[in-house]
Formats: C-alpha cells, sequence, structure tokens
C-alpha cells in the first residue's frame, strides 16, 4: 500500500456504501461488490487490491454490523443484522452509518466518540 491519505477514512466510506446501496437485511453482498464502488470513487489509494481492504470487513463482521455467510478465497458474502442508520458525528464533524444493534460509537478510527 502507498501513502495515499483518503479524504474520508475507509471504514466511512465501506459503510456508507454498504447504507445506499446494501442497507437490507433479506439481501446478501460482496466485499467485491463494495471494493468495486470503492475503486469507482477514487478516494482509495490506486494500487490496492481486494485483499488491502479485507481487514474492513472483518472489522464490520467483529462489530456486529455484518455476518460472513460464506467465503470463497477473497470475496466474502455478507448479510447485515439490522438496517443501517445515519447519524452524524459531532467529534469529527462526518456523518457515519451504523446498524442499529451496533454499539453508538464512530467508525471513523482517529474518533472513536460516542454518539
Amino acid at each position: 500500500m502507498g501513502d495515499y491519505t483518503p479524504k474520508i477514512p475507509i471504514p466511512i466510506q465501506i459503510r456508507k456504501i454498504i447504507f445506499e446501496k446494501f442497507n437490507d437485511t433479506e439481501n446478501r453482498f460482496t466485499n467485491d461488490d463494495v471494493f468495486a464502488i470503492l475503486k469507482k470513487n477514487n478516494d482509495i489509494d490506486e494500487s490496492w487490491t481486494i485483499d488491502d481492504v479485507e481487514t474492513y470487513f472483518n472489522e464490520i463482521c467483529d462489530k456486529g454490523l455484518a455476518r460472513n455467510i460464506a467465503q470463497n478465497f477473497t470475496t466474502i458474502w455478507l448479510k447485515l443484522f439490522d438496517p443501517m442508520e445515519k447519524s452524524h458525528c459531532n467529534a469529527c464533524n462526518l456523518d457515519i452509518y451504523l446498524g442499529s444493534s451496533e454499539e453508538k460509537i464512530c467508525p471513523n478510527p482517529s474518533c472513536n466518540s460516542t454518539i
């Protein structure tokens, strides 16, 4: 990975994409689906591959936003536990996206404030 610093932290970008495109507990989506949109939005290092964002997808599973329902090499199929809600973090001044049963803590790695 290069020295590129995104304008919006990657965890927030991923959550926004899931909120806007896949916010339905009945549907499944993949990390590849989300990564393709991340690349299209042009706010990640151009040299990144799906492997470079794997930790972010593991994190959303660990935090209780989604569950890994299947995996094939680098592709992870996910389903949301609960619908996501949009909020605003006054501490870092970013819109954030959380599952309704997740802890109300800002997912911005440089913030982590209580919402």
